[in-house]
Parts: C-alpha cells; sequence; structure tokens
C-alpha cells in the first residue's frame, strides 16, 4: 500500500472519545508511514494534542459565518498538501470539507461517533451519500442506522470501535489496594463502579438510585471514576442522602480504580458506541451491568459477560447488583468471557479495518 497524504477534519471543539479517537488513528498510521494532517475548529480540544503529536495542524472555522473564507483555506490546505484521502467526523467539517473534497476528487470517508439516528431526508442522503465515498462508524447500530436512513450500501458502511492499546493497561495489585485505602474503602466492600466523563446521558442518575435502593447493604459501595458535569450529581447523592457513594473526580491513571471493582456499570441512555472504559474492565476482567444503549450490548453480553438492563431502570441495575454479589461463581464465569471478548476490540484490530477501508477507497 502506497504512503498517503491524510486530512482529518474536526469541528467539534471539545476534548473527548471522539477527539481521541481520531488521535489514537492518526498516530498509529503515522508509524505506519503515512502522512497525517489534521484541521480543527479554532481553539478546539484536539489543536495541542495533535501539535504536540507532531501533525501539521491547522485551526480552521467551521462555523457558516466563517465559510466563506474557510472554502478557500480547505481548498489551499488540500491542494498545497496533495491530499489522498479526505476523513470528517462532524456535521459542519463534513458539509465543508466534503464539498471541497469533491471539487478535487478526494475520496471522502465520513467516521460516525455517535448511536444517535441521524436527520432523515436529503440531508442524511447528501452528507451520508454524496459527501462521504466511505462510512465508518464506531458500533453496528450506528451502521446500521445510516444504511437505512441514507439508503447507503452496505458495503460502503463499515462499524470499526475505537480499538484499546491493551498493552498500556497493567495494573500492580499493590495500586488497587492503595487505591481502595485512599479512598477509605474496605477489602470487605463490595465495589460497583462505573468510569465516564460525566454528561447528562451517562446513566449516573440511575447508578445513584440503584445505591439509593441498596443503601441498607452495607457492604455494598458505589463508586463514580471520572469528572465531567459532577457537580449536580454529587448534589443529587448529598439529596438522597448518599452515605455509600464516592466520587473520585478525574483520575490521569483509572486502570487500578477499574482494577479495584467487584462489578463495572455503564447505563448510557444515549449517544453510546462501544464505551473505551467498559472495554478496559473487560479486559481487567470485570462483569459488566450496562444498557442496551448504542455499542454496549456489543461488549456487555447478557449472560455471557454481564447483564444487561433497560434504561431508566434503578431497580433492575439494583437486582443485578445483588444477584452478582451473591454468586461468586457467575462472577468468575463473566469475567474469563470478559476478557476473552476485549481483545477483539483491539487497537491493532481498528488500524488493520481503517487500512481495508483506505485500499477500498485509494484502488
Amino acid at each position: 500500500m502506497k504512503k498517503l497524504n491524510i486530512l482529518h477534519l474536526e469541528a467539534s471543539p471539545g476534548w473527548g472519545g471522539q477527539e481521541m479517537r481520531i488521535l489514537k488513528e492518526s498516530q498509529a498510521m503515522k508509524k505506519l508511514g503515512h502522512k497525517i494532517i489534521i484541521g480543527v475548529e479554532k481553539n478546539g480540544g484536539l489543536i495541542k494534542h495533535s501539535k504536540n503529536s507532531g501533525f501539521l495542524t491547522y485551526e480552521i472555522r467551521f462555523k457558516k459565518l466563517f465559510w466563506f473564507i474557510s472554502f478557500f483555506k480547505l481548498l489551499y490546505i488540500m491542494k498545497k498538501n496533495r491530499i489522498d484521502i479526505l476523513n470528517t467526523h462532524s456535521s459542519s467539517d463534513a458539509w465543508l470539507g466534503g464539498i471541497v473534497a469533491k471539487l478535487l476528487n478526494i475520496p471522502i470517508i465520513r467516521t460516525r461517533h455517535l448511536s444517535t439516528p441521524i436527520k432523515k431526508g436529503l440531508n442524511s442522503k447528501l452528507l451520508y451519500g454524496y459527501l462521504a465515498d466511505f462510512v465508518v462508524t464506531t458500533c453496528q447500530d450506528a451502521a446500521d442506522i445510516i444504511i437505512k436512513q441514507a439508503n447507503k450500501e452496505p458495503k460502503k458502511c463499515k462499524s470499526i470501535p475505537t480499538g484499546v492499546n491493551f498493552e498500556k493497561i497493567k495494573v500492580d495489585p499493590k495500586d488497587s489496594k492503595k487505591f481502595k485505602k485512599d479512598f477509605d474503602i474496605n477489602e470487605k466492600d463490595f465495589l460497583v463502579g462505573t468510569a465516564c466523563f460525566m454528561r447528562s446521558w451517562k446513566g449516573i442518575d440511575d447508578f445513584l438510585k440503584a445505591a439509593k435502593i441498596l443503601e441498607k447493604e452495607k457492604s455494598i459501595k458505589f463508586i463514580i471514576i471520572g469528572g465531567g458535569h459532577k457537580d449536580s450529581y454529587i448534589k443529587m447523592a448529598k439529596d438522597l442522602n448518599l452515605k455509600n457513594v464516592i466520587f473520585t473526580d478525574h483520575l490521569e491513571n483509572p486502570y487500578p480504580a477499574i482494577n479495584a471493582l467487584d462489578v463495572f456499570t455503564l447505563l448510557s441512555t444515549a449517544h453510546e458506541g462501544v464505551s473505551q472504559a467498559s472495554l478496559q474492565a473487560l479486559f481487567l476482567q470485570k462483569p459488566i451491568i450496562a444498557t442496551k444503549t448504542g455499542g454496549l450490548k456489543e461488549v456487555c453480553i447478557d449472560k455471557k459477560t454481564g447483564i444487561q438492563v433497560p434504561v431508566f431502570s434503578s431497580h433492575d441495575v439494583a437486582n443485578a447488583v445483588l444477584k452478582l454479589q451473591k454468586d461468586e461463581k457467575l462472577r468468575n464465569e463473566y469475567a474469563v468471557n470478559a476478557k476473552k471478548l476485549a481483545v477483539k476490540f483491539s487497537e491493532d484490530n481498528m488500524i488493520v479495518e481503517m487500512k481495508k477501508v483506505y485500499k477500498k477507497l485509494i484502488y
């Protein structure tokens, strides 16, 4: 396969899973000899990380107010860098970048990072049809939606979940013991946790409500690993007078904390692809309780790697916790299956699949 000049565009100003996927994929492709150029919304969260990784990085205004200027800037960038493939990641950059790429006859990959339904009608047919030679999603649910709503050929739309570099997940049991000690968690406590950037759709409300239901079970503790919009949830925990819930805030290295858990949960109500945190938990052999939202059902396989629960179902979550607490044999069975499943979602597999997409578009 020849060495390619690949341009990624990202209109999102944040720094989350979507931007991390772009960076991770770009770093891997750079190691394979491809030249990566990244265009990001002005002051976007990806800019610093992109530059630190040694990528040629442009700041571009993707808001409609600046489209006229940005159109010619993108035209210049694509011509100057002799771009072979454009990869768009959000709606605004997909529209503007897609139009420029079409004028220059550059193949376009549209990566859809969310699992929520796309807009129906002409919008979806243009964004995922004319302005996308190939669509990559991060879970099968999203691929199925696009194939149906945008009338996309199945051979031009594929789910390629964001892979995990499992070699980096190394935990010394002593570090997990220290984590428990630091947060005043007894070694005999049954620890139920979640790990995420707290958002309205991550199911934290249901997690806290399940903790309330089980507050009389003194040996069961609930822990939320991560930062985000935490203030409202800390207030909710106080309002519920919860004594069995711990907030860690953001942890630079979350693996000792995840490894300390007896059960991992992710109760997302929308938007979820194949969650990185859930894959990390599976690799660390944690049984999982999760909703069927988006890609979660690809990692929480009911009665194999864990227990599926409906969204907004704190009572079902509480019952699942009790079931796993009381049945060590079942927990161990799920734990073994969890690791076997996790390794299928490796970063190497993600890169292999993306290379196949490049080959389809170039040859």
